[in-house]
């Protein structure tokens, strides 16, 4: 056994995630790659952003067909057990298996990096293969043909988590990129000893020239492909499953699912599947507290970063999507590679790829609130947004003159937005007006959950700001209107009974206890002014 052929690492680790509470099986997608094995000299890549559960899936593939030890008492009481062929490929193949993010702190240069690998799998193959008489000067390659050559009996698996690890370190130059795709290439392709090539990644495999080095590797993405899909994220039935094991084991429940749902749900699968960011909802449940658990180690600038050469072309999308409304986009999700990202798709690719943004029908959008207090945080503190940054500093004096029933006011900070020449203010339909409007209300979330276009009542109101941290503030049903009066905004609310979201329920406990408030707001095209009335309906 060593450290990459044949290690019992994949395997304690695995079996630590089995033991978990919140463990979720997916052990099912391990079938699909049976025939893959079969037929032999396959190749897959599978990239998701950070923490979709990668790593856990490479470890699981390695402990259950590694000949490290035998795995039956991790395997036997999970879904690959009813598999036919199950008995057949479990802990039956050589792997090898290297997690290319284990750096050493020594590791500061590319040669060192490769280097490290080589050696240290070279010297795995020698203690393995005695037969083969290794001198120790080959490559991993010779080795690895030697030893074939040996025996064509000896054939392996290969998984490679996080190959794409090495384009993130500052020592890496672009030329040494290129390099570290022709080593895979070298190792990989076309070679009698592969069995299976399974590789993760956050990064589609790079594009250089008229081709790819790696052109063997067939490439499973977010967006572009359904199978395998369901592995990586947590689907619906999933949470709900971890919900209700939550609410065993934890006696002062703190979490509600549809927090689970409005924190962390909201990426697409190419075959429309909503999933949810796994990690967080495992450190949500475990810790009894919905918060920022996935982008808690990356703060608003790493957002930042990516718009930072052009704020200006994404400046106003950033607004719409802020207040919930997708944009349109062509997704290329190779432009994630460039390390100069300066057109609006480009841009949006990139965020796309590494999940700060989701997509669906050819439109991007901030996934859930999660991520949505990332890019508030980061409207709120970048002077470089210009319109957006000086109308998200307005925020905490909007709610509060709203809360206070200071219409004046209210209007007085519209009437500032509308002099800040902000293109959106061409105020054309609702959608532009409901864009500012949530801009302007955008430190409420603080507070509140605000969904937009919910459904109350008989209708589908245009905010609806939930109390979230303290059921006992005033709750706020806003409506808006262009070219007609906010009396009529609030009539549509009252007509629509969109306040039947805040009372209470037959034979329920009263979950919100605070005042509701009714606001209209209303703009007029021809006049160039607002017009502003909040209504107590519930005191």
């Amino acid at each position: 056994m060593g450290i990459y052929l044949n290690s019992e690492s994949a395997y304690t680790l695995y079996k630590s995630e089995t033991q978990k509470p919140y463990f979720v099986d997916k052990s099912r997608m391990i079938e699909e790659l049976f025939p893959l094995i079969e037929e032999g000299a396959n190749h897959i890549c599978i990239t998701r952003p950070r923490r979709f559960g990668k790593t856990v899936t490479a470890n699981m593939i390695s402990a259950f067909f590694s000949r490290a030890r035998e795995a039956a008492d991790i395997f036997d009481r999970l879904k690959i057990s009813t598999s036919q062929n199950y008995n057949k490929y479990r802990n039956q193949y050589n792997v090898i298996h290297i997690s290319l993010n284990d750096i050493s702190r020594q590791c500061t240069t590319y040669e060192e990096y490769i280097t490290r690998i080589e050696q240290r799998l070279v010297r795995d193959l020698k203690r393995a293969y005695p037969q083969a008489e290794l001198d120790g000067e080959e490559s991993a390659v010779d080795a690895l043909m030697e030893i074939y050559t040996e025996n064509s009996e000896n054939r392996f698996i290969f998984v490679f988590d996080e190959w794409d690890f090495l384009f993130h370190q500052p020592f890496v130059t672009e030329k040494e990129k290129r390099e570290y795709l022709s080593y895979l290439r070298s190792l990989l392709k076309d070679r009698p000893y592969v069995i299976l090539a399974y590789m993760t990644g956050i990064l589609p495999i790079a594009k250089y020239s008229s081709g790819s080095e790696l052109n063997m590797f067939t490439e499973y993405t977010m967006l572009s492909e359904e199978k395998f899909s369901e592995v990586f994220g947590f689907t619906d039935s999933e949470v709900d499953t971890l919900y209700q094991k939550y609410t065993d084991y934890t006696e002062h429940i703190k979490v509600t699912r549809e927090g689970l749902r409005y924190w962390y749900n909201g990426y697409h699968t190419f075959s429309g599947e909503r999933v949810y960011n796994p990690r967080s909802v495992v450190c949500a449940l475990r810790n009894n507290n919905l918060g920022n658990y996935w982008t808690s180690a990356g703060p608003y600038d790493e957002i930042y970063y990516y718009i930072e050469n052009n704020v200006a072309a994404v400046r106003d999308d950033l607004a719409l999507m802020v207040s919930g409304i997708p944009v349109p986009a062509k997704i290329r999700e190779y432009a994630a590679t460039s390390m100069n990202l300066n057109t609006k798709d480009e841009i949006f690719s990139s965020m796309v790829v590494y999940g700060f943004l989701s997509y669906e029908n050819g439109k991007v959008s901030i996934p859930n609130k999660e991520l949505m207090d990332r890019f508030d945080e980061m409207l709120q503190r970048e002077p470089s947004l210009g319109y957006v940054y000086r109308l998200a500093r307005t925020s905490d004096r909007m709610l509060g003159a709203t809360l206070s029933g200071d219409v004046d006011t209210m209007a007085e900070i519209l009437e500032l937005a509308h002099d800040t020449e902000v293109p959106l203010l061409r105020y054309n339909n609702e959608t532009e007006l409901s864009a500012v409007v949530n801009l302007v209300y955008l430190s409420a979330r603080d507070r509140y959950r605000v969904e937009r276009e919910d459904k109350a009542g008989t209708g589908y109101v245009d905010f609806i700001f939930y109390p979230e941290t303290d059921k006992s503030i005033d709750c706020i049903i806003l409506e808006l209107n262009v070219d007609s009066s906010p009396e009529e905004a609030i009539r549509q609310i009252k007509t629509r009974k969109y306040d039947l979201r805040f009372r209470e329920r037959i034979g329920e406990e009263q979950k919100y206890t605070g005042r509701i408030l009714a606001v209209g707001i209303s703009y007029n095209k021809k006049t160039k002014k607002h017009i502003c009335r909040v209504e107590v309906l519930q005191d």
